[in-house]
Protein backbone atom coordinates (compact mmCIF):
# COMPACT_ATOMS: atom_id res chain seq x y z
CA UNK A 1 0.00 0.00 0.00
CA UNK A 2 1.10 3.08 -1.14
CA UNK A 3 1.73 6.35 1.40
CA UNK A 4 -0.71 8.36 -0.60
CA UNK A 5 -3.01 5.21 -0.11
CA UNK A 6 -2.93 4.94 3.66
CA UNK A 7 -3.47 9.30 4.00
CA UNK A 8 -6.86 8.21 1.96
CA UNK A 9 -7.90 5.67 4.11
CA UNK A 10 -7.17 8.01 6.80
CA UNK A 11 -9.08 10.53 5.29
CA UNK A 12 -12.20 8.29 5.05
CA UNK A 13 -11.70 6.61 8.14
CA UNK A 14 -11.99 10.75 9.71
CA UNK A 15 -14.55 11.16 6.97
CA UNK A 16 -16.89 8.73 8.06
CA UNK A 17 -15.83 9.07 12.10
CA UNK A 18 -16.93 12.53 11.99
CA UNK A 19 -20.20 11.28 10.42
CA UNK A 20 -21.13 9.28 12.96
CA UNK A 21 -19.93 11.70 15.81
CA UNK A 22 -22.00 13.92 14.60
CA UNK A 23 -25.25 11.74 13.98
CA UNK A 24 -24.56 10.85 17.48
CA UNK A 25 -24.59 14.16 18.95
CA UNK A 26 -27.75 15.39 16.37
CA UNK A 27 -29.21 12.40 18.49
CA UNK A 28 -28.63 13.56 21.70
CA UNK A 29 -29.98 16.97 20.77
CA UNK A 30 -33.20 14.96 19.55
CA UNK A 31 -34.08 13.51 22.49
CA UNK A 32 -33.75 16.80 24.19
CA UNK A 33 -36.21 18.31 22.26
CA UNK A 34 -38.40 14.91 23.39
CA UNK A 35 -37.96 13.35 19.72
CA UNK A 36 -37.16 10.17 20.45
CA UNK A 37 -38.24 8.80 16.82
CA UNK A 38 -35.47 11.05 15.05
CA UNK A 39 -33.30 10.30 18.02
CA UNK A 40 -33.04 6.50 17.48
CA UNK A 41 -32.97 7.47 13.38
CA UNK A 42 -30.43 9.50 13.79
CA UNK A 43 -28.31 7.01 15.93
CA UNK A 44 -29.09 4.64 12.94
CA UNK A 45 -27.44 6.83 10.16
CA UNK A 46 -24.09 7.15 12.54
CA UNK A 47 -24.43 3.12 12.70
CA UNK A 48 -24.49 3.21 8.78
CA UNK A 49 -21.37 5.34 8.66
CA UNK A 50 -19.60 2.97 11.36
CA UNK A 51 -20.53 0.37 8.99
CA UNK A 52 -18.76 2.63 5.84
CA UNK A 53 -15.33 3.68 8.49
CA UNK A 54 -15.31 -0.27 9.36
CA UNK A 55 -14.69 -1.05 5.50
CA UNK A 56 -11.74 1.18 5.26
CA UNK A 57 -10.64 0.06 8.47
CA UNK A 58 -10.75 -3.31 7.35
CA UNK A 59 -8.73 -3.12 4.63
CA UNK A 60 -5.49 -1.81 6.16
CA UNK A 61 -6.42 -4.56 8.73
CA UNK A 62 -6.21 -7.20 5.42
CA UNK A 63 -3.27 -5.82 3.76
CA UNK A 64 -1.79 -5.81 7.19
CA UNK A 65 -2.54 -9.70 7.96
CA UNK A 66 -1.60 -9.99 4.38
CA UNK A 67 1.95 -9.83 5.30
CA UNK A 68 1.91 -5.61 3.69
CA UNK A 69 4.13 -3.39 5.99
CA UNK A 70 3.71 0.38 5.90
CA UNK A 71 5.56 3.09 7.45
CA UNK A 72 2.41 4.06 10.05
CA UNK A 73 1.67 7.98 9.47
CA UNK A 74 0.24 9.86 12.10
CA UNK A 75 -2.60 11.02 9.97
CA UNK A 76 -3.66 6.98 10.32
CA UNK A 77 -3.10 7.32 14.28
CA UNK A 78 -5.59 10.17 14.42
CA UNK A 79 -8.31 8.24 12.10
CA UNK A 80 -8.15 5.84 14.56
CA UNK A 81 -8.53 8.38 17.29
CA UNK A 82 -11.28 9.60 15.66
CA UNK A 83 -13.23 6.35 15.14
CA UNK A 84 -12.51 5.20 19.01
CA UNK A 85 -13.83 8.66 20.01
CA UNK A 86 -16.82 8.59 17.57
CA UNK A 87 -18.01 5.31 18.73
CA UNK A 88 -17.69 6.32 22.57
CA UNK A 89 -19.61 9.07 21.33
CA UNK A 90 -22.25 6.66 20.34
CA UNK A 91 -22.38 4.25 22.98
CA UNK A 92 -22.98 7.22 25.22
CA UNK A 93 -25.38 9.20 23.15
CA UNK A 94 -27.77 5.39 22.94
CA UNK A 95 -27.54 5.74 26.84
CA UNK A 96 -28.40 9.36 27.59
CA UNK A 97 -30.99 8.59 25.21
CA UNK A 98 -33.01 5.86 26.46
CA UNK A 99 -32.39 7.14 29.81
CA UNK A 100 -34.55 10.38 28.99
CA UNK A 101 -36.58 8.18 27.27
CA UNK A 102 -37.35 6.38 30.44
CA UNK A 103 -37.40 9.66 32.62
CA UNK A 104 -39.55 12.02 29.76
CA UNK A 105 -42.00 9.00 28.90
CA UNK A 106 -41.93 6.85 31.49
CA UNK A 107 -40.86 4.05 28.97
CA UNK A 108 -38.95 0.80 30.95
CA UNK A 109 -35.82 -0.10 28.94
CA UNK A 110 -37.57 -3.02 27.85
CA UNK A 111 -39.15 -0.88 25.23
CA UNK A 112 -36.10 0.61 23.33
CA UNK A 113 -36.64 1.61 19.83
CA UNK A 114 -32.95 1.04 18.74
Amino acid sequence: MTREELYNLSFQLILHSGNARSLAMEAIFAAKEKNFTVAFEKLREADQAFIQAHQFQTQLIQAEAGGEQFELPIILVHAQDHLMTALTVKDLAKELIELRQEINMGVSSDDKNY
